[in-house]
C-alpha cells in the first residue's frame, strides 16, 4: 500500500532539495511495480525528478539493515557537481502492422486472455508459427508492446496459461498492443552510447538496470561481455540485472534504463 507511506518520500525530497536537472530517484522494488511507480510519481513529477530502478528476485528488498517483503527501497541522489538524466533503451521495433485490443485480462495475475476477441495464445502462435513450448523463448525475439503516447512499453511473456498468456507486466482490458521484433541490438547500443556522449561530454558515473531477458539474449549470442566493455567506455558504470525495469513513471520489460551523472 505505497500511498500509506508517501509522506516519507515527500519529506526526503524536501530534505534533498534539487530538481530534475540534478536529482534522481533510484528504486528497488519487490513487486506491484505499476502501483508503486504511479504513487511515487505523484511526488517526483512536481519537481520533474526522474527515476530509474527495477524489480529484484525473491520478492524482497533491503534498506538500512532491514530485509522487507512487499516493499520498495529508494534512494534520492543529488549531483552537486552537474546534471543528471535518465535514459531507456529499446532494442525492439514493430513487427508488421499488427494491432490488438486486449480483453479477458486478469490484472492481478498479469493474464492476457484475448486479442481482438480471439484467444491470445492462438493469435501469437498463428502469426509466428510456434508451438506452445516455443512461446517462452520466442518472447526474446517477439515480445508484445503497449503503446504509450509516442513510446512503446515492452511486455514479456512469462508462460502459457490455458489459451491465455501470463505476462511479466500488467495488461488491462482495452489496452492497445502491437507485436515487436528484435532489431540490430549492437547498433542500437552504439547509438545509445553516442547519444549519452553527446549529451554528457563529461561523465562521472552511470547506473543501469538491464532486464534478465536482455542478459540471457546477449549471453546466448556471445555479446554480454562486449556489451559491458562498450558501456564501460563511457566511464564508471554499475548496475544490476532485474525482473522488470523502471523508467520515470513507467514499468517495462526487456529494456535497459539508466541514469547518467555529469
Amino acid at each position: 500500500m505505497p500511498v500509506k507511506y508517501i509522506q516519507r518520500l515527500e519529506r526526503d525530497v524536501q530534505t534533498v532539495g534539487g530538481s530534475g536537472l540534478d536529482t534522481v530517484c533510484i528504486d528497488f522494488c519487490s513487486g506491484n511495480d505499476a502501483c508503486v511507480l504511479t504513487t511515487i510519481n505523484t511526488v517526483l513529477h512536481g519537481r520533474n525528478i526522474g527515476l530509474v530502478g527495477g524489480t529484484g528476485d525473491q520478492g524482497r528488498v533491503s534498506a538500512n539493515g532491514r530485509v522487507c517483503r512487499d516493499a520498495v527501497a529508494y534512494a534520492l541522489v543529488r549531483n552537486q557537481n552537474g546534471r543528471v538524466k535518465t535514459y531507456k533503451e529499446n532494442i525492439y521495433h514493430q513487427l508488421g502492422s499488427y494491432r490488438f485490443v486486449a480483453s479477458d485480462t486478469d490484472r492481478a495475475n498479469y493474464i492476457l486472455g484475448s486479442l481482438n476477441g480471439k484467444p491470445a495464445k492462438q493469435v501469437y502462435k498463428s502469426i509466428l508459427h510456434v508451438t506452445d513450448e516455443e512461446i517462452l523463448t520466442r518472447t526474446f525475439q517477439n515480445p508484445f508492446g503497449k503503446l504509450n503516447g509516442d513510446d512503446t512499453c515492452i511486455i514479456s511473456i512469462k508462460e502459457v496459461n490455458g489459451n491465455a498468456l501470463a505476462c511479466f507486466r500488467q495488461v488491462n482490458d482495452s489496452d492497445v498492443l502491437i507485436l515487436l521484433e528484435l532489431g540490430d541490438y549492437r547498433a542500437i547500443v552504439r547509438d545509445t552510447i553516442r547519444q549519452i556522449s553527446a549529451d554528457f561530454p563529461r561523465r562521472s558515473a552511470i547506473f543501469s538496470v538491464n532486464c534478465l531477458f536482455r542478459y540471457k539474449l546477449f549471453s546466448e549470442h556471445g555479446y554480454m561481455q562486449a556489451y559491458l566493455r562498450d558501456m564501460a567506455a563511457l566511464g564508471c558504470h554499475a548496475g544490476f540485472v532485474g525482473y522488470g525495469e523502471h523508467y520515470n513513471n513507467r514499468f517495462v520489460n526487456q529494456s535497459m534504463t539508466c541514469v547518467v551523472f555529469e
